[in-house]
């Protein structure tokens, strides 16, 4: 078996094999596969990519759902504050 770089446990690729799956474990497995990618990996790319190659395969699958949904929601992260962002006099 071929590893693919944007899924490198396969935890997508396995998602969309699994009968039954409801869209809260599709949830759980594409955070699980967020946090394993490597490092440097521009994640937005990698979730379009992947997207891309298995939506028309699966286009009622729950997974399917999950990364459409994460396609939209992705943003760069901004600062909100905390304790860093207080001065001190």
């Amino acid at each position: 078996m071929i590893s693919n770089p944007l899924d490198p446990k396969g935890l997508i690729r396995e998602s969309f094999l699994i009968e039954g799956i409801s869209e809260s474990e599709c949830r759980s497995i594409f955070l699980d596969w967020a946090l394993s990618l490597p490092v440097g990996t521009d994640s937005q790319q990698a979730l379009a990519d992947l997207h891309a190659k298995y939506a028309a395969s699966y286009p009622d699958h729950p997974m399917t759902e999950v990364m459409a949904q994460g396609l939209q929601q992705i943003t760069v992260p901004r600062r909100r504050g905390g304790w860093r962002s207080r001065t001190r006099n």
